[in-house]
């Protein structure tokens, strides 16, 4: 890999060059499930602007939930420890913190590692699977609910993640009942915490049930959008605006934004850079808190072997 020159205001632009979709890519043929599930909880979300449906904790349990479900499930589980193995954990932690990964209802833990390992192999060529080379709509979303047949295929499970497909919990995450249960369970989860904070503050069986409800509104619909989102965003806006660290051969970009946003991930020039490395964040201004995170587990004994960062010279002049 060849140092970038020094970084400069040409590094912010986007990219001029555009690309075809994938060949393996059907626009006429609609993912319906996909389609229908993400707007549906768009809708969902909106019941927010409703006032009879906002209490205090509300606020709190989207925050508290973007780091619980967001950082610890997609970031510091899904992305930096199975598409990665930017370190090492027990087993039963491993699976817990998947399991806060599904609840983002970003589909299973192997069909996202497999895609995002793709994404690596052919980042902003034809075959990457959600480029915004194509157009940025497509980057952020619309590539969920057209159908690309390289990404429906199990040869692409044999190729892209053998590795995880031979723990059977993984397997077990495959099947739609299980996967079902999952979301179920969080649904109940939240309303029954909505509904104690109700009846403790009011005492009243109607308030308890509302507050239930608007716990659901906001502690999964609200909170899996945002989630969402800062995911997406990872995709799109970090793959066009913003500054490059790294001469990586493709678009990414490190983006202020995003990178404070999605607590790390949108230093996205230094991962592409250093895939395995668990620090994103790679100068001190960086703030990568899904890496400290992983520091702290490491000190509590929950963590090992953890990438950092190679010295290599590949940096930019800045």
């Amino acid at each position: 890999m060849l140092p970038a020159s020094a970084i400069s205001a040409a590094s912010s632009d986007a990219p001029s060059r555009q690309l075809p979709l994938p060949e393996s890519v059907n626009r006429q043929r609609i993912r319906w499930p996909y389609l229908i599930g993400v707007s549906a909880i768009h809708l969902l979300a909106l019941l927010a602007v409703i006032p009879a449906l906002f209490h205090w904790w509300n606020a709190l349990a989207v925050f508290l939930g973007l780091y619980v479900f967001g950082t610890l499930g997609i970031n510091l589980c899904y992305h930096r420890l199975l598409a990665h193995r930017a370190f090492r954990c027990p087993r039963w932690f491993e699976h817990t913190l998947a399991v806060l990964g599904v609840c983002n209802l970003q589909d299973t833990p192997a069909h996202w590692v497999a895609i995002h390992r793709l994404h690596h192999q052919h980042s902003d060529e034809q075959r990457d699977p959600h480029s915004p080379l194509v157009n940025f709509f497509w980057s952020h979303m619309e590539w969920l609910w057209i159908e690309n047949e390289a990404l429906d295929r199990l040869s692409m499970f044999e190729r892209y993640v053998k590795d995880l497909v031979r723990d059977r919990f993984y397997l077990r995450l495959e099947r739609s009942a299980v996967w079902a249960s999952i979301h179920l369970a969080q649904l109940a989860v939240f309303f029954l915490l909505g509904a104690a904070l109700g009846w403790a503050s009011t005492g009243t069986l109607a308030q308890s049930a509302l507050a239930g409800v608007s716990m659901v509104v906001w502690g999964v619909f609200v909170r899996v959008v945002v989630v969402w989102h800062i995911t997406w965003s990872v995709n799109s806006v970090t793959h066009l605006w913003g500054y490059r660290s790294f001469a990586t051969g493709e678009g990414s970009r490190n983006n202020w934004w995003i990178g404070l946003l999605s607590n790390g991930e949108g230093w996205h020039n230094n991962h592409h850079a250093q895939p395995r490395s668990a620090a994103h964040g790679h100068r001190w201004w960086e703030l990568d808190v899904t890496f400290l995170t992983i520091r702290l587990f490491e000190k509590l004994g929950l963590t090992s072997d953890v990438v950092l960062p190679e010295k290599s010279g590949t940096r930019a002049a800045t």
